[in-house]
């Protein structure tokens, strides 16, 4: 029972920080580097634990994997975050959930990120074009919605990336209760 109580643990603190980086990029248009840093090393004790104690069940994909998919869209928003495509956070962000997604939950991640980012583009040219917030609005209070109004074309993509993470961390079970129930019974040995 120890192993589901650890996996829950660092599942909800990863998607709470996921939350935390989508939070500040919609208020500031920055993520800081220790939300990634600590959704990132959640996954190390979630995965060894998983592994060592469950070695037979399937909650997880193979190390390699979970590698290749990080490891290959570090290097992709690396490039991209070079030629001042997308932010570092963003990069970062992306990078330590698509470690967790591995390279089968990959494309449900990418998926939902991109229509999630239209969305959240759409409504920044919309936001731009017809300024619907008065002067002293809360909607002003945000640095994405403050910079549309005046034209500015950022993009709060944290906020696309963590709806991407949490369809790809349902996608594969690990925040479904029949998915977490399953790994209990497979170190309980029924």
């Amino acid at each position: 029972m120890i192993l589901v109580f650890i996996v829950t643990f660092c599942i909800i603190v990863a998607l709470g920080f996921g939350a935390a980086a989508a939070w500040s990029d919609y208020k500031n248009l920055k993520i800081p580097n220790i939300y990634s840093l600590l959704i990132g090393a959640m996954f190390i004790p979630t995965f060894l634990s998983v592994t060592i104690f469950a070695p037979d069940y399937s909650f997880f994909d193979s190390w390699k994997s979970h590698l290749l998919s990080g490891g290959i869209m570090f290097l992709i928003t690396f490039v991209l975050f070079y030629f001042k495509k997308i932010g570092g956070g963003d990069a970062k962000l992306i990078s330590v959930f698509s470690l967790w997604a591995g390279v089968s939950g990959l494309m449900p991640l990418l998926f939902i990120m991109a229509i999630m980012g239209g969305v959240l583009g759409a409504v920044t040219l919309v936001v731009g074009k017809y300024r619907p917030a008065k002067e002293n609005s809360i909607l002003l209070k945000s640095q994405w919605l403050l910079g549309a109004q005046s034209g500015a074309r950022e993009v709060p993509y944290g906020i696309a990336i963590f709806t991407g993470a949490l369809f790809a961390f349902w996608q594969a079970g690990y925040i479904q209760p029949t998915g977490l129930m399953a790994l209990a019974q497979e170190t309980m040995g029924y």
